[in-house]
């Protein structure tokens, strides 16, 4: 089953259907985006629906009601898990102990993860209290874990030496640095936490150069390229961070904001995963921008899967075959004339990647082919793009 287009790839598709050209019809837009002239008519009836020209429920209504319902049963949830954990205190012939509760609300449908949440217990010890019986170092570890708990739910503005003395003196002995250990994995720090200044250097690049400016790949899915450019317009400035396949040089996915945060380059690497198929081990390379550093993006690359790749500080070169793409954006589109609006500026980007760009200017290097012709002639039906 084919992967459902990016929803800002949508917005964008309908967006330039509406504004076309007198004698352009709905099925040559749909064609310039490789997308089925149906598919585009209910991505239209859709947006009038959403914009209130038509009746119907919207898609925020459709997503409000998905959301109140799992917010409804999630809090049945944990009234059940406040429930039975009542009852399970206040017995006096068991012992103070919560994992056994957790596991049997677990076997009653109720999710670990909702019951630590409620019981504000670590998930991490529980795991591995169920996959093993409690040996006798075991007991005494979670002794000393509970003792640290209580002292640290009573003062949580303490570090783990005044923790570990608190335990002590319950009859919890262990050294400071067990006591931090346990701290540790157990992720109970002090309120107060590290101190922070007020300005901080740029941290080393979290990936090394995988890519050492040999911009070549042999097959799709296999080398990616991503960077930002920005451009002002009459309402501020416009942030296009692209997604290259070095194979075909197709953009594969990009995202368009107001401001340059993570989430710009996040968005656009999860539009770029999903309008393609089998992109586990694909190489993403990028400069050193903080967006491609942050922990958003970093924890998108591995969740799909992928290898990071950052060039040198102050390396132009070492990500060039992206910056050739900005430069033909920027002279074909950007400094073209002056833009009044965000929405026009992005109306005209979005239409020249995907008519222009990707359908119409063939390159000298994939043998006089556009990146879709080459893509379509090199690659079989199931690695190309959805």
């Amino acid at each position: 089953m084919p992967k459902p287009y990016p929803e800002e790839f949508r917005q964008d598709v309908v967006r330039v259907a509406r504004n076309r050209g007198p004698g352009v019809t709905v099925e040559q837009v749909a064609a310039d985006f490789g997308v089925h002239a149906m598919t585009l008519w209910k991505w239209m009836r859709r947006a009038d629906i959403d914009d209130g020209t038509k009746p119907g429920t919207t898609s925020q209504e459709g997503a409000e009601l998905r959301e109140s319902r799992r917010r409804i049963k999630l809090l049945e949830q944990e009234n059940e898990v406040l429930r039975r954990a009542t009852a399970y205190l206040s017995q006096a012939n068991l012992p103070k102990r919560i994992y056994p509760l957790v596991k049997e609300l677990a076997g009653d449908g109720v999710p670990v993860a909702v019951t630590c949440r409620v019981m504000k217990l670590a998930r991490q010890p529980y795991y591995r209290w169920l996959e093993r019986p409690v040996t006798d170092a075991e007991f005494d570890e979670a002794a000393r874990a509970n003792a640290l708990f209580d002292a640290h739910r009573e003062d949580p503005e303490f570090g783990y030496r005044f923790l570990a003395d608190e335990a002590r003196n319950l009859g919890a002995g262990m050294a400071d640095r067990t006591a931090w250990r346990i701290c540790r994995d157990s992720r109970w720090w002090s309120v107060f936490g590290k101190k922070r200044g007020r300005t901080k250097k740029a941290g080393p690049p979290v990936h090394d150069d995988l890519v050492r400016r040999d911009f070549t790949a042999t097959g799709p899915n296999q080398l990616w390229l991503t960077g930002i450019t920005e451009h002002d317009t009459g309402e501020g400035k416009l942030y296009l961070c692209a997604v290259k396949d070095v194979f075909s040089k197709r953009i594969v996915g990009y995202s368009i904001d107001g401001r340059m945060m993570s989430r710009l380059a996040v968005a656009a690497l999860n539009n770029a995963v999903a309008r393609r198929e089998s992109v586990a081990g694909c190489i993403l390379h990028s400069d050193r921008g903080s967006q491609f550093r942050s922990g958003k993006f970093v924890q998108a690359l591995a969740g799909h899967q992928m290898a990071g790749s950052t060039g040198r500080g102050g390396a132009a070169g070492d990500n060039a075959a992206m910056e050739s793409f900005f430069s033909l954006l920027q002279k074909n589109v950007l400094d073209r004339r002056q833009w009044a609006t965000r929405q026009e500026l992005r109306t005209a980007m979005v239409t020249w990647i995907e008519r222009t760009y990707h359908r119409r200017r063939r390159q000298a290097s994939l043998g006089r082919l556009t990146p879709v012709e080459f893509e379509t002639v090199m690659t079989t039906p199931a690695l190309q793009a959805a």
